[in-house]
């Protein structure tokens, strides 16, 4: 099993931070201050959403003056936290990252780093001028178990690594609520489905393979699902008022009212109400009227829908010995962060936050799992993956506009 570093903080008071985006992932990392009021307080919030900015304040008792409609009225004032928390959309993530890290702030960057290389360099070179830490959010490299897989592989339990074979499916409600309806449907608007999802495995297999180095990437992908000639028959433009709705699985009142109905009001419900608390009317009405009551097959999407998915069952690891012919099985720590409302990413949220506040406590980057070096490499890797995707052939790693 792999050491754990102590996370224990050396500082007497709570590290100061700023949540630059009050969404999901914004509120979420943000829930750490609750559960570790001594080691992290929140003490400002940019969302040009009200309810979001409100939301936030209310949680964390965040005084008035430091509640801020846009981050750049933040960014013009003089330091005053130690960190900030910038969960902004795919393509607002390079100017707010570079304006506070010339200010000096640590940050905690939600993935992608941006959506393109070129903006993925300038962050990088910004921290690193600067001086300060980076952290991108891939959640997956702070998941105890495929941290794990890590340990065992750098341990050397199944020798050389010459192939890694790696399937994660995104789920077909997930990726109808995501990259059909949702806020990652079209590329112009937010990012490459590569990107935008696949980032995540990517960065997995580059972690895991350590100092081998890429010399060859290929992507191949389209939209082969999710087009207007797939429509079936009899289908409306929008799902509560579909004839074949029941038969649909992507149904809008499957995914979001029936759970509603069930009291379910987390993600992704919680999503399609960005004003108001969820509820039946409030549900019914964003199916009526906004962008997820609309059919599947009759969106604005241009995302690809039909790129692919160490035996890891999402508990326990099994590491199987060709000798011997048995498996051994390999666990991790989860501590109790199920129990406090941080089980995103299957718990992941919260060592991730964890460890990002601990290393600015700490001083100690090498705290960090997913620091700037390392995710400005996996990011390159998904760029020449697109690349290769967009130009439909392989790509050499490092050949520029060669053909």
């Amino acid at each position: 099993m792999g050491q754990n570093r102590s996370q224990e903080s050396k500082m007497t008071s709570p590290v100061r931070v700023i949540v630059v985006g009050a969404g999901c992932r914004g509120a979420g990392y943000a829930q750490f201050a609750t559960i570790h009021p001594k080691r992290m307080k929140v003490v400002a919030v940019a969302d040009p959403r009200k309810f979001a900015r409100t939301k936030l304040q209310k949680q964390h008792k965040i005084e008035d003056q430091n509640i801020f409609e846009d981050w750049q009225s933040i960014a013009e004032l003089e330091k005053f936290a130690d960190a900030v928390l910038i969960c902004t959309p795919d393509r607002i993530h390079k100017d707010p990252a570079v304006a506070f890290a010339k200010k000096g702030y640590h940050i905690l960057l939600e993935k992608p780093m941006a959506t393109s290389a070129e903006e993925c360099r300038a962050i990088v070179e910004a921290c690193t001028q600067a001086g300060v830490m980076l952290s991108v959010g891939h959640v997956l490299r702070y998941d105890p178990l495929i941290h794990e897989i890590k340990v065992l592989i750098d341990a050397g339990a199944i020798g050389d690594v010459i192939h890694i074979q790696h399937l994660e499916p995104v789920g077909f409600y997930h990726f109808a609520h995501s990259f059909v309806r949702g806020n990652w449907r079209n590329e112009a608007e937010s990012s490459f489905a590569l990107l935008a999802k696949s980032c995540h495995d990517i960065d997995l297999i580059h972690h895991w393979a350590g100092a081998r180095r890429c010399v060859k990437v290929s992507s191949f992908g389209s939209v082969s699902h999710f087009r207007k000639e797939k429509k079936p028959t009899g289908a409306g433009d929008r799902c509560i008022d579909c004839s074949v709705e029941g038969n649909c699985p992507y149904s809008a009142c499957k995914i979001y009212l029936n759970s509603v109905k069930k009291g379910h009001t987390g993600w992704p419900v919680s999503v399609i109400c960005p004003n108001s608390v969820p509820d039946i009317e409030s549900v019914t009405e964003a199916l009526k009227t906004g962008p997820y009551g609309r059919c599947v097959y009759d969106c604005d999407n241009d995302v690809c829908s039909n790129q692919g998915e160490l035996s890891y069952n999402g508990s326990e690891i099994r590491v199987f010995d060709f000798l011997t012919q048995r498996s051994t099985k390999h666990t991790a720590s989860w501590e109790a962060a199920k129990h406090y409302g941080m089980s995103g990413h299957g718990g992941a949220d919260y060592h991730l936050i964890n460890t990002f506040i601990s290393a600015v406590a700490n001083n100690d980057p090498s705290m960090i799992r997913s620091g700037p070096e390392e995710t400005l490499i996996s990011h390159l890797l998904v760029f020449e993956a697109e690349r290769s995707r967009v130009e439909n052939r392989v790509v050499y790693c490092g050949d520029g506009a060669r053909s």
